[in-house]
């Protein structure tokens, strides 16, 4: 006999998945929000909340606000705009990758921008204000590298997960070459190895703004293919998206993203991985969801980490990098336990 569904039943059966999807965005934008006021609040020298909030309204002479506008306000800033870009860059690789594991420090995206900033910085430090610039560019290199080394008439998730592993071990590789050879320079980047946002102050939220600002538009613009790309190749074209231009597109962005992130805070890692999955197991594979749930939650964690960094190791800057390595390697154990299980 056929069991009979009470009105109550069916009205939750019926719950349209969108008061999920915005309560995972609300409580996405207040984690952000909260960790703004630790980061501004917390640190060798306390400040109380109050004093932060009056900081923020007026300019006066006192030590609270000196320290929240000149050190501690651009480091939340420019983490924010970092944990930003990661968790998007991720959200695009892990999409049309098809793969929960993809991310940009582990399929090679994050060294080529990495090796490019050393070699500006070891090589051409005069240079500097090209970092950036120099950073997106090796990014953008690596992937097309990792695409065409993936080519086989079409460039499968899989070859291309494989490919980027390759090329990433090979950057890796040429990037302790280039410390070695340069080791009376390598003092001054292993903090950028490491990923750090000791340091950083306006004119490096400055510089990073435009370049996260145009990888936000970009990613909000490839929504609807990231979505149809997401079904398979073989849905996708019978929807009419012409699945290997939009495919190398968003690897771009996503290259672009992650260059732009480690070009102000080092090499940054697993926020790209941990990030996106989080998300993607609360509001499913939604990109209209799922980008800007991503783009919170990415600059939440980095912010709250590096907090948590500079704070529990007081007096010592504590790497963020390192921190968030020591999260997220447990978490991509996890991922690769239940991966082989199912």
């Amino acid at each position: 006999m056929a069991a009979v569904l009470s009105p109550a039943d069916v009205k939750r059966a019926r719950r349209p998945a969108s008061a999920r999807h915005a309560a995972v965005l609300v409580g996405a934008a207040a984690l952000v929000v909260a960790s703004v006021v630790c980061g501004l609040a917390l640190g060798s020298i306390r400040i109380p909340i109050a004093d932060v909030w009056a900081s923020l309204l007026g300019r006066s002479d006192t030590e609270a606000w000196q320290i929240v506008w000149n050190l501690r306000l651009p480091r939340v800033l420019t983490g924010l705009m970092v944990g930003g870009a990661l968790g998007l860059s991720g959200a695009l690789l892990q999409g049309v990758f098809r793969n929960p594991l993809a991310d940009p420090g582990i399929i090679g995206v994050s060294s080529g921008g990495g090796i490019a900033a050393v070699a500006i910085m070891i090589l051409f430090p005069a240079q500097i204000a090209l970092l950036p610039a120099a950073a997106f560019i090796g990014a953008l290199a690596a992937s097309a590298v990792i695409y065409g080394l993936a080519w086989k008439g079409g460039a499968s998730p899989v070859r291309l997960i494989l490919a980027g592993v390759a090329v990433n071990s090979l950057l890796g590789a040429a990037m302790s070459a280039l410390m070695i050879l340069n080791s009376e320079k390598v003092q001054s980047v292993l903090p950028w190895m490491s990923g750090s946002l000791n340091g950083r102050s306006w004119p490096h939220a400055d510089a990073l703004l435009p370049y996260a600002l145009a990888g936000l538009a970009a990613a909000l613009l490839l929504i609807k293919p990231a979505n149809l790309l997401a079904l398979g190749d073989d849905a996708a074209k019978l929807l009419g998206v012409r699945v290997e231009l939009y495919r190398l597109i968003i690897v771009g962005v996503a290259a672009f993203l992650a260059g732009a992130a480690i070009s102000q805070a080092g090499m940054v890692g697993f926020v790209g991985l941990v990030v996106p999955h989080i998300v993607r197991m609360l509001v499913g594979s939604d990109y209209r969801v799922l980008m800007p749930a991503s783009a919170l939650g990415g600059a939440a964690l980095v912010t709250l980490a590096d907090t948590a960094a500079r704070t529990l190791f007081d007096p010592i800057e504590f790497p963020v990098g390192i921190l968030l390595a020591l999260l997220g390697a447990p978490f991509f154990l996890y991922l690769l336990r239940k991966g082989a299980k199912r």
